[in-house]
Parts: C-alpha cells; structure tokens; sequence
C-alpha cells in the first residue's frame, strides 16, 4: 500500500454506480482523519466510496473509478484541487462527472472560479455537515 493510492472502499465499480446500485463518491482529500470520517459516514450512508489522498491519484481514481460524484479538496499534495478540476474538465470520460468542491477556503473569488471551471456546488467544512455532504452527493448524482 502506498498513501498516494486510492483507497477502495467497494473492488468492483461499474461506470457511476457501485455494487447493489449505490451513488459511487471519489472523495479526493489529503487529510486522513477527514477522508476516513468522509468515507465511514459516506459508507453508513449507502454510498460506495473510493478515497485518494492527493492530486495526482484522484485524477488517477477518477478516470479509474468513473465515480457518480467527486468531492474535492483544494488544498491537496502533488496538484492541487484547481488543478484536477481543470484537468477533469478537459478529459472526455470525466468531463461531465459533477464535482463538489469541499474546502476550508471561502474566499468568493476562490469560489467563482471553481464554479466557473464547472464545480456544480462549493461547500465549506466548517459550515457543512456530514449529513449534507451525503444528501448532496445523492441529489448531485440524480440529476
């Protein structure tokens, strides 16, 4: 095991949808007590769930995993999280997956621009809690 690796929660993922038909979630972010609190509350929730803690092995993870949802830090190891949005959006398997942005920045400027660059939503930790990062990924993943 290598940290850079994702972690998989669920071995076989099919394009969006984990086994049994769950909402799949990439949840990209270096803090390992906040990515394994992500990931157990995710889980519980009935969410697959697939971890990478860093830039460079979230790209990976997504094109990877096909996730239905990624969540993603910004201040990240290897390439940080405005660079793997940028990235995502201009690779065609990963284009069009929603991406959630869960940060500790929330300068507005910061915020336009990811929003900008195509991140669907822009949530604060601080101000979001585990339930509301589960309820979001669901309706993200609906549609």
């Amino acid at each position: 095991w290598h940290e850079s690796w994702p972690i998989r929660v669920h071995s076989r993922w099919m394009r969006g949808v984990g086994n049994m038909g769950e909402t799949s979630v990439l949840v990209i972010e270096d803090d390992k007590l906040l990515a394994e609190m992500y990931r157990q509350y995710l889980t519980a929730d009935g969410h697959s769930v697939c971890v990478a803690l860093d830039g460079e092995a979230g790209l990976i993870a997504a094109q990877t995993q096909l996730p239905s949802v990624i969540y993603l830090d910004l201040q990240l190891p290897k390439l940080n999280g405005v660079e793997v949005l940028e990235r995502l959006r201009l690779m065609p398997d990963l284009k069009d997956i929603p991406v959630i942005i869960l940060s500790n920045f929330s300068e507005p400027r910061l915020r336009q621009r990811c929003l900008m660059l195509g991140a669907v939503d822009y949530l604060v930790k601080a101000e979001t809690r585990l339930a509301q990062v589960s309820q979001r990924a669901r309706q993200v993943a609906a549609g």
